[in-house]
């Protein structure tokens, strides 16, 4: 790979989750202490960039695979995007946010597979290059919290900088990804059906029985992982932790520590036994959340923090790769695009619903009773573990061969 194309990759991930993580880690402090909403509606906000995520990946993805580059179609997308987040920063009621957050997350969900398929398109090896591209991401959602907390030292009743910040980076990235090493569609010219249109190519991939069971995997996986994205901002301010949002980048340095290590670990471990060591990770997450607190106990709340490399690096990043190297050059997009549904879409959606009365069902007085709400997605997480371990046979070491089969 060029270093110059290495460079513009690299500042695309960073771009992209500098952007995502301005606002998503401490919406639900926003929500919950400025516009004073339940969890109910918490939960509610969060499942939007959950429904975008199952509506629009399909859509778009089946764009840039036949009709224009994905680059250009990238592009667009953030700039819709940064009006619509500044928009956001003029409401000051929870049902309002709600439905200008939705249309956003319309804009921005497309962009997380889009960005993966410019990055792997430039690619000869997705295993060992795409690491160190994607890694910059991890960087990317490090960078906003350490900003908000130290360099621009914002606190709770300032929260609505973060969508104003996000809005400025995503005006950016807009115009960057125009200058993105060009990704023409695939399949441009070949004939194209309603059902290709909504993303019916990378069905084929259901042929495969142990990539179904990863599918079912990765939608059930992310149902504790919205507990992760809607609570704990708000669960560890309320244990009187400080500085909890730049605490919480720690999760981003495990991210990158350990997404620099997939290349050895999937000559070591393999496909199947990665996943499930993401899994594990993200019982115990739960666990040292449970039984932590701010006092004697704060070790075990970082350690549920750093724990998240693992969570995410072997489960999700993993799981792109091995996507990746079922789907082939044609369904590349579309097939992103179906991953990205299954985990930040389906599983995210039921997730945030479901956290939401999670947390109100143990708030009595309005006091919250952390512990048992933090044992639920543990529960989960170690149901999941079984079924992976069960059904799942496929344990490649390397993430790069093709079955031309698959591409019937």
């Amino acid at each position: 790979m060029k270093s110059t194309t290495r460079i513009q990759l690299s500042a695309m991930m960073f771009f992209e989750f500098f952007i995502w993580g301005s606002w998503y880690v401490t919406m639900g402090t926003y929500l919950d202490k400025v516009l004073h909403a339940d969890g109910v509606q918490v939960g509610a906000a969060y499942s939007a960039m959950a429904i975008a995520t199952i509506i629009s990946p399909f859509f778009v993805g089946m764009i840039a695979d036949k009709f224009f580059a994905a680059q250009k179609v990238l592009g667009v997308l953030h700039l819709a995007g940064a009006a619509l987040l500044f928009l956001l920063t003029t409401l000051d009621n929870a049902h309002s946010f709600y439905w200008v957050l939705l249309l956003y997350s319309l804009m921005f969900a497309p962009t997380l597979a889009l960005a993966n398929s410019v990055a792997f398109r430039q690619m000869k090896d997705p295993s060992k290059e795409f690491p160190s591209i994607r890694v910059l991401g991890t960087i990317g959602w490090i960078a906003t919290g350490w900003l908000l907390d130290k360099v621009f030292k914002i606190t709770t009743d300032e929260l609505v900088f973060t969508f104003k910040m996000a809005a400025v980076v995503s005006a950016a990235l807009g115009l960057l990804s125009f200058f993105l090493p060009d990704t023409p569609p695939r399949s441009k010219g070949t004939k194209t059906t309603f059902a290709q249109i909504l993303g019916a190519d990378a069905f084929v991939l259901f042929k495969d029985k142990s990539f179904v069971t990863f599918f079912i995997a990765s939608v059930l996986i992310c149902i504790p992982l919205s507990f992760y994205y809607s609570l704990t901002n708000l669960y560890l301010t309320e244990t009187g932790m400080q500085n909890v949002t730049s605490n919480m980048t720690f999760g981003q340095f495990s991210e990158a520590f350990f997404i620099l290590l997939i290349p050895f670990f999937f000559r070591s471990l393999g496909v199947k036994w990665m996943i499930a060591v993401g899994m594990i990770a993200w019982a115990l997450r739960f666990i040292c959340f449970g039984f932590g607190d701010a006092g004697s106990g704060e070790w075990m709340l970082f350690a549920g923090i750093l724990l998240h490399g693992v969570c995410f690096d072997f489960f999700f990043v993993t799981g792109q790769i091995y996507t990746d190297s079922k789907a082939g050059e044609k369904i590349q997009s579309s097939a992103q695009g179906m991953i990205t549904m299954a985990t930040y879409g389906i599983g995210m959606w039921i997730g945030t619903l479901l956290s939401g009365f999670v947390k109100d069902h143990y708030t009595i007085n309005n006091i919250v009773a952390w512990k048992s709400v933090w044992m639920v997605p543990a529960g989960i997480a170690v149901a999941v573990l079984v079924l992976f371990l069960l059904f799942f046979n496929d344990n490649k070491k390397s993430a790069i061969h093709v079955e031309p089969v698959a591409m019937v």
